[in-house]
């Protein structure tokens, strides 16, 4: 056992050295990106107004759409630019498109959906309706719990400006308030900066290299076409992931900015809605494959609890040298946490929490599989998914 506890912390310390390297990969948004050099705009007053087409696809978001409409209209674009918002009321049953126009101030667009066609789901199919009606050269698909800060799209069209096409996505910082949505939402910046290389989602063109976040996904007009926009996703249970591939697999850049100076969001406000939406894509987002999801938890929970349990295991025993080594496993698992926490802004004490993450997000995964497998599917704001 302590053999196998000091190749834990071996293990966990060389993660820790990627995870510090690769959080420092991530750019911030709006920052002059490596190997790109501004290009010599000509004089304002020369150039022709742009359109970027702020996009939102809402159902049953009554309680919050007014504050993500508000965020937005607080935004100033940069000179040169002009923003136009467009909200899709995705058939709601709670009144969401009457506070949008309500809220927009004569400034949103609010578009009735039309009924949910045999193949696709629900997001893609609200999405491909709102970019069909806008007339922006670059689209920003945000979703209805983001809130944008002062300076948003200006820091999202200098990123655009920079990289001249495709897709540039990020993680908005994640607000939390139950016990569940403190133990598993921050396991999303977690699962990127412990394993992904940030730097080669913009720089390979592999579609294995790729993240992104449904709730901030900033793409050029020219580049959705070329990749089929989310006609070419519209079955795709974890539909921001897909659309990315798809944007690499046409040809196009992909970028992974921190945004979390500029955006954040409360994805879930209760326990039963972080169950409900990890639940619906975990499974899903590994390609469903059962043998990838094991392999997943196993290593999890190697490297994250079985160190808790053998020390409370050697210090109820007293076996000195097994509780220090089951102690250094875990700190080094706290700080592999700590480091992407920092990355996510998410608070000091979060990374204590690990062991109790990992096992949340375990029990999670199962429900996926079993969802899956028996073919009963899942549940998510009024529709079933398969």
């Amino acid at each position: 056992m302590i053999s196998l506890l000091q190749g834990i912390t071996v293990i966990l310390l060389l993660q820790l050295l990627f995870a510090v390297w690769n959080a420092a990969q991530l750019p911030k948004l709006g920052s002059r990106l490596k190997g790109k050099t501004p290009s010599k705009m000509p004089h304002i007053a020369a150039m022709p107004v742009r359109t970027v087409s702020v996009l939102v696809p809402a159902r049953d978001e009554a309680e919050g759409i007014a504050a993500c409409l508000s965020s937005v209209l607080d935004c100033d674009p940069s000179a040169g630019w002009r923003t136009e918002i467009l909200l899709l009321d995705d058939r709601s049953s709670d009144g969401t498109g009457a506070i949008a126009a309500a809220a927009g101030q004569g400034r949103v667009r609010v578009l009735p959906g039309r009924e949910l066609p045999a193949g696709w789901l629900g997001k893609s199919h609200a999405c491909a309706q709102l970019a069909e009606a806008a007339g922006g050269e670059w689209l920003l698909f945000l979703d209805a719990d983001v809130r944008l800060r002062p300076g948003a799209l200006q820091a999202a069209l200098a990123a655009a400006e920079q990289q001249g096409s495709g897709l540039i996505t990020g993680f908005p910082r994640q607000i939390t308030g139950s016990w569940l949505e403190r133990l598993v939402v921050p396991l999303m910046g977690f699962t990127v900066i412990s394993h992904l290389p940030v730097m080669l989602v913009r720089g390979s063109q592999d579609p294995r290299f790729v993240a992104a976040h449904g709730g901030f996904m900033l793409i050029r007009r020219d580049s959705y076409a070329r990749c089929g926009g989310h006609a070419a996703i519209r079955g795709e249970l974890v539909d921001d992931m897909a659309l990315a591939r798809a944007v690499k697999h046409a040809g196009e850049p992909v970028l992974l900015a921190d945004i979390t100076e500029h955006a954040e969001m409360r994805m879930y406000h209760n326990a039963a809605e972080v169950w409900n939406g990890y639940r619906k894509n975990i499974y899903a987002g590994l390609g469903r494959r059962p043998s990838l999801l094991l392999g997943m938890l196993l290593l999890y929970m190697l490297l994250y609890v079985l160190p808790y349990a053998a020390a409370v295991y050697f210090g109820l025993t007293g076996q000195g040298q097994g509780l220090l080594w089951s102690v250094s496993a875990c700190a080094s698992g706290i700080a592999v946490k700590r480091t992407s926490d920092s990355a996510g802004r998410q608070p000091l004490w979060f990374c204590f929490l690990i062991p109790a993450s990992i096992l949340s997000l375990s029990a999670i995964a199962v429900s996926s599989w079993r969802g899956s497998y028996s073919g009963r599917g899942y549940e998510w704001k009024g529709r079933k998914y398969r």
